[in-house]
């Protein structure tokens, strides 16, 4: 009986660890110098410049016009979700789905019209409709 207990109990908590694993990430596309920091299981993510605003879910920032933070989300399968973002103005949405390609590759497509941009000299220009992500 003793063996069986802590045969649950291991298999609890791996249970628990392996749903925790694949969206909880922070990814860079070092092309574009663009990042995304995600917890899609509990919002313990400090969004930079919106700290008093508490721990969210996530963000889309770097080399891009202000930050997006995420503002829903639906986790399809262990390789595939769509998050719905939004600017720091609230003013913008933006859907997009993330895909799994490897261990370490991930592909951000902007779902939609993109209106992801960034400041390029007086313009605003989108960025590419698709990134490919890298765990960091």
């Amino acid at each position: 009986m003793k063996h069986f207990l802590f045969f649950l109990a291991y298999m609890c908590s791996f249970s628990a660890v392996q749903a925790q694993g694949p969206w909880k990430l922070k990814l860079l596309c070092p092309e574009e110098d663009i990042r995304l920091h995600i917890d899609l299981y509990e919002e313990t993510v400090n969004v930079p410049g919106m700290e008093m605003f508490g721990p969210q879910n996530g963000y889309l920032g770097g080399n891009i016009y202000g930050v997006w933070t995420v503002t829903s989300f639906k986790i399809q399968d262990d390789k595939v979700a769509t998050l719905k973002i939004s600017n720091d103005l609230g003013s913008e949405t933006q859907k997009i789905v993330l895909t799994q390609q490897s261990d370490s590759i991930y592909t951000l497509r902007f779902d939609g019209t993109n209106v992801v941009k960034r400041a390029i000299g007086r313009k605003l220009v989108k960025i590419p409709a698709e990134l490919k992500m890298k765990l960091q």
